[in-house]
């Protein structure tokens, strides 16, 4: 826990040099233009189409035909897409600074922070690009999956933090350490630290929910999860092998 509290402390740190200012704004402006384009053109058949299908399910007709949702039947479509509008933005600004902005942002961080991690370069721009294609495929099965579920109020506000919690670190935890880990270190502190991952990725996921904060979140989030990672990296290196310490 600890390591996760000093992570999201210097992050707030990092996210107050002039550098980072242009990064928080311009990948939340591009997704927002591309889901405003969208919702004018679609929203409409969007609503019809989902609701459609959710009259396909017995446990949507019998969840819509108790109080107080039967209030909202007719409107649960809409409903559903406004609730969807911001996380979208906000899943397609992780996206954007994931595949676009992280190698700069690891650059910078580990320059000021960590000068002596060695550059190992374990991931690639098409790793980078795997991974963040991987991630949202992920995320849309789970999401997909557990549909019945937003259905039971009380979970509610559990799912949503559990859901973007874990597409959070699946998005952040490789491009983090791409530029300073090998491939056998990225995928040795996943293994080891993918609880402490999780909690990070949740810790977002309840500041992206925040009014305003949650605009910021995705840069918040690519430097969180470099610090943690660059320091989780740190520590492995300075482990001893047979004896002796290893080298950074």
């Amino acid at each position: 826990m600890n390591a996760i509290l000093n992570a999201l402390a210097r992050a707030f740190v990092s996210l107050l040099h002039p550098k980072m200012l242009w990064l928080m704004v311009w990948p939340v402006i591009v997704a927002l233009v591309l889901w405003v384009t969208l919702a004018v053109l679609y929203w409409g058949e969007a609503a019809q189409w989902i609701t459609a299908q959710l009259h396909h399910w017995p446990a949507y007709e019998w969840a819509v035909s108790v109080w107080p949702l039967k209030l909202i039947a007719a409107w649960f479509g809409w409903i559903l897409l406004l609730l969807l509008f911001v996380p979208a933005v906000l899943i397609t600004a992780v996206l954007i600074i994931s595949i676009v902005s992280m190698p700069a942002m690891a650059a910078h961080v580990g320059a000021r922070d960590y000068p002596e991690l060695v550059h190992r370069k374990g991931g690639t721009f098409a790793g980078s690009l795997w991974n963040a294609l991987a991630a949202l495929m992920l995320f849309a099965l789970l999401f997909a999956v557990s549909l019945p579920l937003w259905l039971i109020p009380l979970l509610w506000p559990v799912l949503p933090i559990a859901l973007f919690g874990y597409f959070n670190q699946r998005v952040f935890r490789y491009d983090a350490l791409a530029e300073h880990a090998t491939a056998a270190e990225i995928a040795q502190i996943v293994r080891r630290h993918r609880g402490e991952l999780f909690l990070l990725g949740v810790a977002l996921a309840l500041i992206g929910h925040v009014p305003v904060l949650g605009l910021f979140m995705p840069v918040y989030g690519g430097l969180a999860f470099i610090h943690f990672g660059l320091s989780r990296l740190g520590g492995l290196r300075s482990e001893p092998i047979q004896g002796t310490a290893r080298r950074v």
